[in-house]
């Protein structure tokens, strides 16, 4: 299996904004540098096409070795498909699409499966935080709320195996002043 790993990001500067109450702009810019580059480097030893608009992002992601695609089409959906589209144009046969807040995140060497598409959901089952399939499967892409199901009814659909890894590193995304008291939680529970 030739994998290939999609990471869009967007710019440190305005990430995380679903967290200005409880984060400063400078706490919010390093929580989310610290989460993308977690998650560019759990993605190791795949190739990883970060996918950004912004050139601070873009010269970030190539000081970690990754390929950077320049976002053409708007919105996270189509982020990703630019992302799909270089990474099969560089030889991919599967992709791996992992969100840049995965503050956990160490490897997603256990989430693809050849031929199947793998979805690790967030917490909430709501969500989808990290997704794996053929890289030529039809598959519409459905990131927003409610993706984890949809994403599931896709897969069935289009008469693909669906697996559900279940993670709890990877699952936790950081979007709400609850996901931050979890990730705090589980490190000082962890000491």
């Amino acid at each position: 299996m030739q994998l290939a790993v999609i990471v869009p990001v967007k710019s440190f500067t305005v990430a995380k904004g679903r967290l200005a109450e409880v984060l400063s702009p400078g706490s919010r810019e390093d929580l989310a540098r610290r989460c993308a580059e977690s998650v560019v480097s759990a993605a190791a030893p795949a190739t990883t096409y970060v996918v950004c608009a912004d050139d601070g992002i873009a010269e970030w992601a190539v000081g970690l070795g990754a390929s950077v695609v320049r976002q053409q089409t708007a919105g996270l959906n189509g982020a990703i498909r630019d992302g799909w589209t270089a990474a099969v144009a560089g030889g991919a046969d599967h992709i791996l699409i992992a969100h840049a807040d995965l503050p956990l995140a160490v490897t997603f060497a256990h989430v693809p499966r050849e031929g199947a598409v793998t979805i690790v959901p967030d917490r909430h089952r709501d969500g989808t935080n990290v997704m794996s399939l053929p890289a030529g499967a039809e598959f519409a892409l459905h990131y927003g709320p409610g993706s984890f199901p949809a994403h599931t009814a896709e897969a069935g659909r289009r008469g693909l195996e669906c697996v559900v890894v279940e993670d709890s590193d990877l699952s936790l995304d950081l979007d709400t002043a609850a996901d931050l008291e979890e990730l705090e939680r589980r490190m000082t529970s962890d000491r």
